[in-house]
């Protein structure tokens, strides 16, 4: 191998690290809290699952609210899910419903969390093996889901839901679909 050839060996990895600082910049700035995939525009699935408060009764899809409202996945091993509850419980102090869905936990734990939290939630179902927050299109725990009157997904949010992602992006989602915005995939993207 000659020199020349010896220095082109040596630049690429620099041209591949480049390569990677411009693709990040490009990154840069864009919300990465509101994911656009395919659990968009689809209704929620299908499910029958016991309510954390009375494991007797079972809960389907059948019984969420038909207004819109927000589907949070949690659970009391969930170290963000801590963070983000006392924002639930403001939230829900302003009216807004919200159905649970404690994942993969001991009732015993998840009960004792929203004993000693504050329940903000409307119900909560037990996904005691967490297909049904998979079939949602759960990433990871704390996720959350804007759906519509007809039941249908508009906006997944993953991580905590805190007052800026709220004001920014979830509220108007919500607000739009309350008022029957004929355009809200602008509004929810």
């Amino acid at each position: 191998m000659d020199k020349k050839q010896l220095k082109l060996w040596f630049l690429i990895p620099l041209i591949v690290f480049l390569g990677l600082m411009v693709m990040l910049f490009f990154r840069l700035g864009k919300p990465t809290d509101i994911v656009p995939d395919t659990v968009l525009d689809r209704p929620v699935p299908m499910f029958e699952l016991p309510l954390l408060s009375d494991t007797s009764r079972t809960i389907t899809q059948e019984q969420l609210p038909k207004t819109p409202y927000l589907i949070n996945v949690w659970g009391s091993w969930c170290p963000t899910c801590y963070v983000e509850h006392p924002f639930f419980l403001e939230l829900e102090s302003r009216g807004v419903d919200i159905v649970g869905v404690n994942y993969k936990d001991e009732i015993g734990d998840a009960l004792g969390y929203l004993n000693d939290l504050g329940d903000p939630y409307l119900m909560s179902v037990q996904d005691k093996s967490g297909q049904f927050a998979l079939d949602l299109g759960l990433t990871g725990a704390p996720e959350t889901f804007v759906v519509d009157s007809d039941g249908v997904i508009r906006q997944h949010i993953l991580g905590e839901i805190h007052a800026t992602n709220w004001r920014e992006r979830i509220e108007p989602c919500l607000s739009a679909l309350q008022q029957a915005s004929t355009d809200i995939s602008e509004v929810c993207q």
